[in-house]
């Protein structure tokens, strides 16, 4: 890989994080939604960048997958599940913003302090989307710890996945059998996931996962 296509590479990659950060910022639902939809179409320039640079035809149908399911279709389902449920507020934090972020850089460090050294002998922008693909999917774990609401941990979970494939395009890729039953697999566990969330607003009146253990709490 020649330095300007490397540099490419890094860069989107780096925009990933970058907008894995901008979705602990946010204190909004509605915002997130579109974060997340930038988030997913940064991943499928980067998978199709991959697929020109590797020569692999088969990761632009990964791309094809992340623009249209992941880009347009979940944030677009997960919009109209807000405004149906009217809970298109502020979103409840476990902790401050601030010590979200500063704990998500922590993370970004953790990640290329222990896969730089692990990917030594790979190429030098395989170590590095891999490392920062980690950082994705730590920062999207963090979401879904520090969000008290079912829906930013929905969102949390997809930006994991997100960083997952992001590693897999990046470490030259999964067979694209694997790659499309992932694709579905999450499409099933999505749709799931709807239900449930509107299984417990017609029940709780809320999605707030703090309010639900209180409701626990008192069944007991």
């Amino acid at each position: 890989m020649n330095g300007i296509a490397f540099d490419i590479s890094h860069m989107l990659a780096g925009f990933l994080v970058l907008l894995s950060f901008l979705m602990l910022y946010q204190v909004r639902l509605l915002p997130l939604l579109n974060v997340l939809a930038a988030h997913a179409f940064v991943l499928a320039m980067s998978v199709a960048w991959q697929a020109h640079t590797q020569d692999a035809p088969h990761l632009y149908i990964t791309a094809a997958i992340a623009l249209g399911f992941k880009a347009i279709l979940v944030p677009m389902v997960l919009r109209r599940m807000v405004v149906r449920m009217g809970i298109h507020r502020e979103i409840e934090t476990v902790v401050g913003i601030g010590l979200t972020m500063l704990a998500g850089m922590a993370l970004v460090a953790l990640s290329l302090e222990v896969m730089l050294p692990l990917t030594a002998k790979a190429e030098p922008v395989v170590r590095e989307d891999i490392a920062l693909a980690l950082s994705v999917v730590l920062i999207g774990l963090l979401m879904m710890v520090t969000r008290r609401n079912a829906v930013s941990q929905v969102v949390g979970f997809m930006s994991l996945e997100n960083g997952i494939n992001l590693a897999a395009t990046g470490a030259r890729g999964m067979p694209l059998v694997v790659e499309i039953s992932v694709a579905f697999s999450v499409l099933i566990a999505f749709i799931v996931i709807g239900i449930f969330l509107f299984r417990i607003r017609e029940q709780f009146d809320t999605v707030d996962v703090g309010v639900l253990d209180t409701f626990r709490g008192g069944l007991r």
